[in-house]
C-alpha cells in the first residue's frame, strides 16, 4: 500500500501490516494434511522448514499452520531461555514456587494428548480435599511441552497451500 509518511506528498510502498490471512477452519483439522512432530531443543522454524520443506524462507508456513502469532512467546523455549523466562516472570528463587492448586475429574481426561494430557485436571482452592501443587515451573513446563507439538504440513499439499496463500493476500 502507498503511504506518505512524512506528509511531503513522497509515497513509499509499504506492506499492509493489518492483512492477515487466517487457514480455513476444516483445512485446519484435516488430519491427512498434516504429520505430528516434537520440536528438539534449542530447533527454531527456520531448521524445521529448511529440514522438512526444503527451504528455510518457509518458514511462515510452519507457524502459520500451528496458529504461532508470537514466535517468542508460542514456540518453544530453549532449556537456557526457559530458566531465564520463569526467573524474569516469577524472579529469582520463585520458580518452584506454588502456582495453583488442582485435582482430578471424574469423568477422566477428555483428550488424547499422551501424558501432557491434563484434560482431566482443573483448579481448585488449597482446601479443596488433597490438591495437587502445581509449581510455577510446572505450569510454564506443560505451556512448553503443548508448544512443543507441532503438525507439519505435508510437502505434496506444499505447492498448492504457497500458491492459495499468495492469491489471498493479494486480493
Amino acid at each position: 500500500m502507498a503511504y506518505d509518511v512524512a506528509g511531503n506528498k513522497n509515497y513509499k510502498l509499504l506492506p499492509n501490516i493489518l492483512k492477515r490471512v487466517k487457514l480455513r477452519a476444516g483445512l485446519r483439522s484435516g488430519a491427512f494434511l498434516f504429520d505430528t512432530y516434537d520440536v528438539k531443543d534449542g530447533e527454531r522454524p527456520e531448521d524445521i522448514a529448511y529440514k522438512y520443506l526444503g527451504d528455510a524462507e518457509l518458514h511462515w508456513i510452519i507457524l502459520m499452520t500451528n496458529n504461532v502469532t508470537d514466535r517468542y512467546y508460542q514456540w518453544p523455549l530453549s532449556q537456557p531461555q526457559f530458566q531465564e523466562h520463569l526467573t524474569d516472570k516469577y524472579g529469582a528463587g520463585n520458580e518452584d514456587a506454588t502456582h495453583h492448586f488442582e485435582k482430578t475429574t471424574d469423568s477422566g481426561k477428555t483428550s488424547s494428548s499422551g501424558p501432557n494430557d491434563f484434560s482431566h485436571k482443573v483448579e481448585c482452592n488449597s482446601d479443596d480435599g488433597d490438591p495437587d501443587i502445581i509449581t510455577n515451573r510446572q505450569y510454564e513446563q506443560r505451556k512448553q511441552d503443548e508448544y512443543r507439538s507441532i503438525r507439519l504440513l505435508d510437502t505434496k499439499y506444499l505447492s498448492t497451500f504457497v500458491e492459495e496463500f499468495e492469491n489471498l493476500i493479494k486480493g
